[in-house]
């Protein structure tokens, strides 16, 4: 068997949305951003197009990806508003959607129906193989993901959830799952994959 190539990848995790603030479960809802959410999307947009300017990076070289859900897509036409070009067309692909938490959606992290679930900062890396039920757990998450990896022909920009990013750290990074189950993705920088790495960059790093 091949062994799996990643191209290099600029991630974005959609920006803030009321369920975010809320520390609740939000999965496949299509929950909006809120102002906050939309102001991190914006500057991710300026700091991606001034990333690309100093690295020497052409758009239009880059494919363009995102999940199908409201707020990625805000999120990315937010980000590609930070260009001053026109840019290749965005392909949303269903492989992109965050992890399903089935019957969890909508419930507050601290307030899970007992045994169902153990909340973001406790789990330890069984939690990896959890299916909640009507639900997803991450290796079903890592198969579409791989999957995904397939249709793409070079370097991308993939705007998409904080459980895809915590997959992608397993998958291109190699991260340890005990390190990554626990690990908040931010919503206010840019992750850069490179096959066995992932820097976190910000307005800063330019």
């Amino acid at each position: 068997m091949v062994a799996l190539v990643w191209p290099e990848i600029y991630f974005i995790r959609h920006g803030e949305t009321p369920w975010n603030a809320e520390r609740r479960y939000q999965g496949r809802r299509d929950i909006p951003l809120n102002d906050k959410g939309r102001g991190q999307a914006s500057q991710n947009g300026k700091t991606l197009a001034a990333l690309f300017k100093a690295r020497g990076l052409d758009p239009l070289a880059f494919e363009w990806h995102a999940s199908p859900l409201g707020r990625t897509r805000e999120t990315m036409d937010r980000v590609r508003a930070g260009f001053d070009q026109h840019l290749p067309d965005v392909q949303y692909d269903v492989r992109l959607m965050e992890i399903s938490f089935g019957v969890l959606e909508g419930s507050l992290h601290d307030e899970l129906p007992e045994h169902m679930a153990v909340a973001p900062g406790e789990r330890d890396e069984s939690y990896w193989e959890f299916r909640p039920e009507a639900g997803e757990n991450y290796r079903d998450v890592e198969a579409r993901l791989v999957e995904f990896a397939g249709v793409l022909k070079g370097p991308s920009v993939v705007v998409s959830h904080g459980g895809i990013a915590r997959t992608l750290r397993a998958l291109i990074e190699r991260a340890p799952i005990v390190e990554v189950i626990n690990w908040a993705p931010p919503q206010d920088v840019i992750m850069h994959f490179t096959p066995g790495k992932m820097e976190l960059l910000t307005a800063a790093d330019v």
